[in-house]
C-alpha cells in the first residue's frame, strides 16, 4: 500500500468504487450524534488507506478527523468528498486542517442546495407531472419520474470527478453561481408550492346559507375575492399544525381527514 512518502493518486476504479458507495450505502451510518460521518468515511476509506497506508498512524489520525460531526445533501456530498480527496492527495496529513474547513463550511452550503432543488423542488415538478398524467391513465408520466431520478444519479455520479480535477478552486468559481442557483431554485419552489395547491386541492364550500329568501353562495363570493382562496387556507393551516410542537407529518394528516370527513358529513364541505 502507498503512503504519505509515496503518492497515491486515485485511478477510474477508485472513482467508481467511491460513487457506487455513496450512491448505495453513505446513509447506512446516518446516527444522531454526528449524522452522516461513518458514511463519509465509509465512502472514502479504501482510498485514504492507499493514500497513508493500511493500519498507519497517518491513517488513524486522519479517519478520527473524519469520524466528526459532517452532515450535507446526498445530492452533493461527492463534490466535498472531490475537494477533499484531491487535497488529501497532494498534501497528506499537512491538508488536515484545509480539509475539515472545507468540510464545515461547505456541509450547510450544499445542504441548503441540494435539499432546495433536488428534495423540494425537483420532485414536486415531475411528481407533480407524473401524478396528473397518471391519474389521467396515462402511463408516460412513470417513465417521465423514472427518467428524472435516472439523471439525477447520472448527475451524482459525474460530479465527484469533476470536483476532485478543479479541486478548492471550485469553491471560489462557484460560489456566486451557487447562491444564485440557490435563490432562483428557492422563488421557482414557491411558484410550484402555489401552482399545485390551486390545482391539486379540489375542496370547495357546498354550502349555501338562507337569509330569509335569499340564498348565499359562500364559495361564489370567495371566487370573486380571491379564487382558490381555501385550499390556500387548507395549506396554511397545515401549516400552522406542523409549527406546534410534538406535530408531526402524520398527525397533520390524520387531523385534516377527521376535519373533512367531518365537515363533508356536514354538507359544508364537499370536492371541487
Amino acid at each position: 500500500m502507498m503512503n504519505s512518502n509515496n503518492q497515491y493518486k486515485l485511478t477510474d476504479k477508485d472513482f467508481q468504487q467511491i460513487n457506487k458507495r455513496s450512491l448505495f450505502a453513505y446513509q447506512l451510518g446516518w446516527n444522531y450524534e454526528r449524522m452522516q460521518n461513518s458514511g463519509y468515511l465509509y465512502t472514502i476509506l479504501p482510498q485514504l488507506r492507499k493514500i497513508y497506508g493500511d493500519g498507519t498512524p497517518e491513517l488513524k489520525e486522519i479517519m478520527k478527523m473524519h469520524s466528526q460531526f459532517f452532515n450535507t445533501s446526498n445530492f452533493f456530498n461527492t463534490v466535498v468528498t472531490g475537494i477533499d480527496l484531491a487535497i488529501e492527495e497532494k498534501q497528506g496529513l499537512k491538508g488536515k486542517q484545509t480539509v475539515n474547513g472545507l468540510k464545515v463550511g461547505l456541509m450547510g452550503a450544499f445542504a441548503s442546495i441540494g435539499d432546495s432543488i433536488f428534495a423540494s423542488l425537483i420532485p414536486t415538478i415531475f411528481g407533480a407531472l407524473a401524478a396528473a398524467m397518471a391519474k389521467e391513465g396515462n402511463p408516460i408520466g412513470l417513465l417521465i419520474w423514472i427518467a428524472a431520478n435516472i439523471a439525477i444519479c447520472v448527475f451524482r455520479w459525474k460530479q465527484l470527478r469533476f470536483a476532485y480535477e478543479k479541486g478548492t478552486t471550485l469553491v471560489t468559481e462557484m460560489r456566486d453561481k451557487l447562491n444564485a442557483l440557490t435563490d432562483a431554485a428557492t422563488v421557482l419552489g414557491v411558484f410550484m408550492v402555489g401552482a399545485l395547491v390551486a390545482t391539486m386541492i379540489n375542496v370547495k364550500f357546498s354550502w349555501v346559507p338562507k337569509i330569509g329568501a335569499v340564498s348565499m353562495d359562500i364559495q361564489d363570493n370567495l371566487n370573486m375575492i380571491i379564487p382558490k382562496l381555501l385550499p390556500a387556507l387548507i395549506v396554511g393551516f397545515v401549516y400552522w399544525l406542523l409549527g406546534k410542537k410534538n406535530m408531526t407529518s402524520t398527525k397533520a394528516i390524520i387531523i385534516v381527514l377527521v376535519v373533512c370527513i367531518v365537515l363533508g358529513g356536514l354538507g359544508i364541505l364537499s370536492k371541487a
